[in-house]
């Protein structure tokens, strides 16, 4: 149903206030998931980061592409292997991970970005390549835990992204790290590193500092009952998310999403956010209204914290 006049100009004047305040600020948003494999809710996400570059924001795009990765491997006769829930990358199926990110997926999105009047750009390669990193190290029970070529970011290229933004630009990254310690610099193809992209999307939005993070994903957002959608937490602190997490409340792949979050704000991020990309416009309506439609989790400092005018919602 259409929204009568008035009822449209109200929401733009909600919509004024935050557009102020985050003009020339950093909003990472990341991508990935299930809504890979959905162009049509993909291609309305990237209309909503659009939106937010013609308005002034500077959004940057950080995305993975797990099931296209499996279905690449699995065509390569690579059976999938996971080790404490992250893919084991060997150099073999390390080179369809960077196949499938830089030359598909990342190529669909930029191109999808210009297809609908925004300007974007795919940063992955050589002096255009903004994460650099070092395998990740993992013990359990004293044991070193071999995850073969994956990574965590230790470094961003902020110079570069700001380049982009600033000039109306969206940058666009793969979750994928260059080993700062790689033997064999003639041959730049055999530096990559696999990173999860919650946590690339989290080391982007800590090192730049940024006013949001929004992981975007197939659910509400944080549920306290995952088979009831009325559970959803509109908004959650840092030390209720660590009790959820520690009662079995926010369990599996809902653990690195949420830790990602408590991450970047202890680095300094304003705010994250988790919200159902399937949901028409779902980044818009987050950011831009009181209510929102997903979870933010929010610092337990309050001088971390937004202004009181912000901070509207309750659990």
């Amino acid at each position: 149903m259409e929204l009568a006049p008035e009822r449209k100009a109200s929401v733009l004047i909600e919509a004024l206030g935050y557009l102020r305040r985050f003009r020339h600020r950093f909003i990472v948003v990341k991508l990935g998931g299930s809504l890979m494999d959905n162009p049509g809710a993909l291609s309305s996400l990237l209309e909503d980061v659009l939106f937010l570059a013609t308005a002034g924001v500077w959004p940057v795009v950080v995305h993975g592409g797990g099931k296209s990765i499996d279905r690449a491997s699995a065509a390569a006769g690579i059976i999938t292997r996971k080790v404490l829930g992250r893919r084991y990358t060997d150099p073999a199926t390390m080179e369809i991970v960077a196949r499938v990110l830089r030359s598909e997926t990342n190529a669909w999105m930029v191109h999808e970005a210009r297809r609908l009047g925004g300007r974007a750009v795919g940063l992955h390669t050589g002096a255009m390549q903004p994460l650099y990193g070092e395998r990740l190290q993992l013990r359990e029970k004293s044991q070193q835990i071999d995850l073969g070529l994956v990574g965590q970011v230790h470094r961003v290229d902020v110079d570069l992204i700001r380049d982009f933004t600033s000039a109306g630009v969206i940058p666009v990254i793969p979750s994928l790290a260059y080993d700062s310690t790689n033997l064999e610099p003639a041959n730049p193809e055999a530096g990559w590193l696999n990173i999860n992209a919650d946590t690339a999307a989290a080391a982007v939005a800590s090192q730049l500092k940024a006013e949001k993070l929004v992981l975007v994903t197939d659910t509400p957002g944080v549920l306290l009952n995952r088979k009831d959608p009325d559970s959803l937490q509109p908004s959650l602190t840092d030390s209720r998310c660590r009790e959820l997490i520690a009662s079995g409340v926010i369990e599996e792949g809902m653990i690195p999403k949420v830790e990602a979050c408590l991450d970047a704000l202890a680095s300094g991020v304003g705010k994250t956010h988790m919200i159902d990309g399937r949901l028409p416009h779902a980044l818009l309506l987050e950011i831009f209204t009181r209510t929102g439609i997903g979870t933010e989790i929010v610092p337990d400092n309050p001088a971390n914290s937004k202004p009181a005018a912000e901070n509207t919602r309750h659990e």
